[in-house]
């Protein structure tokens, strides 16, 4: 794999936010940096449920149908799970979920709760792939996957009641990287048409040049060297070179226009901070309505699953009312 960028010096970072330094200080407790040496450690982490907090009742009391399905994939079989209203009537919007976790942890249940309100009130239809994570499965294993699960879906939406015309895409961290990722193969490849793209906290640049992508070196949560390994996982050699493909990795790509509207948040103090932003900027420049929304004193992933902070409040109020709108078109 790609050696190490011999990082120099670590670029001046804004202060976090005062009510988000204790949850950091327990996230750094609970759950270890991501690296080659942890990464199954992090993996079961997140799999069996982080310590002390519940597990989330997909059926929301019996509001809502979790139905899991197996689908075809690129190489293997996958597996989607659907959340369905079991009230009211469709066909629904399909708000349509990539799991963050840098590609190289997590799994379709992570943060999907998230995405249980809209559900349990009968507004949309949630599914969720299972895609192969790297370094097992590098590029483009991931991101291929994720299109597969999302063809398939559009393909069959009257076995899933579902507006094919209507369909969002979603994703934080590294789920924010595949569902730019998924936007960009289905302009490409002409399906399906999307609505909505909903990038939170995106990983998007391999390149880890930015300013902030570099101001990081064990603080906050996913730091510069956790990022560089994930990247350097994902693409091996390829890495920083001009061979990556702007599906991988979504801040390659020359032309943003044709692209759904976007919804993009990020926090001041993480690694994403930068390329997010160019990001927003290019996408609207090539024509694209974009909500951006930079918060202060976040670190990377501080409203997810997280409600006490005021930011974390306010971010997910902002958050919510454009899914919202998103649903009601």
């Amino acid at each position: 794999m790609t050696e190490t960028i011999p990082f120099t010096s670590t670029p001046i970072r804004p202060p976090f936010d005062a009510e988000l330094i204790p949850v950091l200080q327990a996230f750094g407790a609970t759950i270890p940096r991501v690296s080659a040496e942890t990464l199954q450690d992090v993996r079961d982490l997140v799999a069996n449920g982080l310590p002390g907090r519940p597990a989330p009742d997909f059926t929301a009391g019996g509001r809502v149908r979790v139905d899991e399905r197996t689908i075809p994939g690129p190489e293997q079989d996958l597996t989607l799970t659907v959340l369905t209203p079991e009230t009211a009537t469709g066909p629904w919007p399909l708000m349509y979920y990539i799991h963050g976790g840098g590609v190289v942890t997590g799994n379709r249940f992570s943060a999907l709760d998230e995405m249980l309100t809209y559900v349990a009130e009968g507004r949309a239809v949630v599914a969720s792939i299972e895609y192969r994570l790297a370094p097992e499965n590098p590029h483009p294993a991931p991101i291929t996957d994720c299109y597969a699960g999302l063809r398939w879906a559009a393909e069959n939406a009257d076995l899933l009641n579902i507006d094919s015309g209507h369909i969002i895409v979603i994703g934080f961290s590294g789920g924010g990287n595949l569902a730019a990722g998924v936007a960009l193969l289905a302009r490409d490849r002409g399906f399906p048409t999307l609505t909505h793209q909903i990038l939170g906290c995106p990983m998007l640049d391999d390149r880890v040049a930015t300013h902030s992508a570099q101001m990081l070196d064990g603080e906050g949560v996913w730091d510069r060297n956790e990022n560089l390994w994930a990247w350097t996982a994902l693409l091996g050699d390829s890495r920083g070179t001009d061979e990556v493909s702007p599906y991988a990795a979504p801040a390659r790509a020359q032309n943003l226009s044709g692209l759904p509207r976007t919804f993009i948040d990020v926090g001041s103090v993480e690694g994403f901070r930068d390329e997010a932003i160019d990001y927003a900027q290019r996408l609207s420049q090539a024509g694209v309505s974009v909500d951006l929304h930079m918060w202060g004193g976040g670190f990377h992933g501080f409203d997810i699953g997280i409600r006490q902070p005021a930011i974390s409040q306010a971010s997910l109020e902002v958050r919510d009312e454009f899914i919202r709108r998103a649903l009601e078109r």
